[in-house]
C-alpha cells in the first residue's frame, strides 16, 4: 500500500528518463498560446448529423495537434437559434467575440490588469479541400454578418496529405495499391485516375495539382474534371482512354459535406468507371485544418507553444 509521500518500501520507484540533448532530443509538443484565438471550422452543405460526426473528429483531431486549443464547429447553413444542433457560422463567430469580452470584464472586476486585446477573436478555417468560390463567397458574408473580428484561413488544398488521403481512400475500395514498395497486385486496380471536385476553375486546377502528387505515387495518369460541370467528368474519362487507360476509377476531391447528393453517382454512370469513398474524415486532415490556422495567425506549429 502507498504512503501519502510515495510507494510502499520495497517497490521501485519511477525516476523520469533523462531528455537527450543535442540534435537528436525530440521537440517540446505544440501548445496553443494562452488567449489565443478560436478555430472555428466552417462546415458547407446542409447540416446533418453525418457531417456534424465528421466535423468533430476532425477538430478531436485538431485539438490532439495542439493541446489547448479553442476548437467550435460552425454551419454555413445553419441555424441561428440558441442550443441549436446546427449553429450558424456566424452566431458561433458573435458568441466566440461576446465570451473574449465578457472574460476581460471579468477579470478587471476582479482586480486584475488586462491589456487591451489583440488579434483575431476568430480564425475560421473552411472544411474545404480546394477552393469553392461560390462558398467562400458566403463564408466572408456570414464573417462580415458576425460582430467579431475574425481571419478567413485558407482552404484545405492542394496539399500532399490530401494526395495520401485520395490514395489511401483507392486502396480501400480496391482501386490502387496500398503500398508501391511492397509490389502485391491488385487485379482491379485502375490504370487511370479522374480527380474530380466541386467548386468552378479555380477548384480544378487545385485537383489538378493534389491530382500529380497522387499521379507519383500511383505512377499511372491522372487528370482533373468538374463534378458540377455537365459532361466534365465524361469528357475527361474519354481523354484518358484515348490515351491508353481502360479501367478508371474517380478520386472525390472532397471532403464530403459541400457535394450535392447525387454528385458521384452521375459522374460515375456517365463515365463508366467505379469510385473510391470521399476524403471523409481521414485523420491528416486535422493537421491540416491546424496548420491553416497557424498560417493564418503568423505563427508555425513549433511557434505555437509558450
Amino acid at each position: 500500500m502507498s504512503s501519502p509521500t510515495g510507494p510502499a518500501n520495497g517497490l521501485p520507484v519511477r525516476m523520469p528518463r533523462p531528455r537527450p540533448a543535442g540534435r537528436h532530443r525530440r521537440p517540446e509538443p505544440a501548445v496553443a498560446p494562452e488567449g489565443a484565438p478560436a478555430l472555428v471550422l466552417a462546415v458547407p452543405g446542409a447540416p446533418s448529423a453525418a457531417s456534424r460526426g465528421l466535423a468533430e473528429e476532425i477538430v478531436s483531431i485538431g485539438r490532439s495537434e495542439l493541446p489547448g486549443l479553442d476548437a467550435r464547429i460552425g454551419f454555413l447553413e445553419g441555424d441561428d437559434a440558441d442550443g441549436s444542433e446546427f449553429p450558424a457560422l456566424s452566431r458561433v463567430l458573435t458568441s466566440v467575440s461576446a465570451e473574449r469580452i465578457a472574460r476581460a470584464e471579468f477579470a478587471r472586476a476582479a482586480g486584475h490588469e488586462v491589456p487591451a486585446p489583440t488579434g483575431p477573436d476568430a480564425v475560421v478555417v473552411p472544411l474545404l479541400a480546394g477552393p469553392d468560390a461560390d462558398l467562400l463567397r458566403r463564408m466572408r458574408q456570414a464573417v462580415m454578418d458576425s460582430s467579431a473580428a475574425v481571419e478567413l484561413a485558407e482552404v484545405l488544398g492542394p496539399h500532399p496529405l490530401l494526395a495520401e488521403g485520395l490514395h489511401v481512400r483507392l486502396s480501400e475500395a480496391g482501386l490502387a495499391r496500398a503500398d508501391r514498395a511492397r509490389l502485391f497486385t491488385v487485379t482491379t486496380a485502375a490504370d487511370g485516375i479522374i480527380v474530380a471536385t466541386t467548386g468552378g476553375g479555380e477548384a480544378v486546377q487545385a485537383a489538378a495539382v493534389t491530382g500529380m502528387l497522387l499521379a507519383a505515387r500511383l505512377a499511372v495518369p491522372v487528370k482533373a474534371a468538374a463534378l458540377d460541370q455537365e459532361g466534365s467528368v465524361a469528357a475527361v474519362a474519354e481523354q484518358l482512354r484515348s490515351e491508353g487507360s481502360t479501367q478508371l476509377a474517380l478520386a472525390p476531391y472532397l471532403i464530403g459535406p459541400e457535394a450535392a447528393e447525387g454528385l458521384l453517382d452521375t459522374a460515375c454512370k456517365e463515365a463508366d468507371c467505379a469510385a473510391a469513398e470521399v476524403l471523409g474524415a481521414y485523420s491528416a486532415l486535422g493537421k491540416l485544418v491546424v496548420t491553416q490556422y497557424s498560417a493564418a495567425l503568423g505563427l508555425t506549429q513549433g511557434a505555437a507553444a509558450h
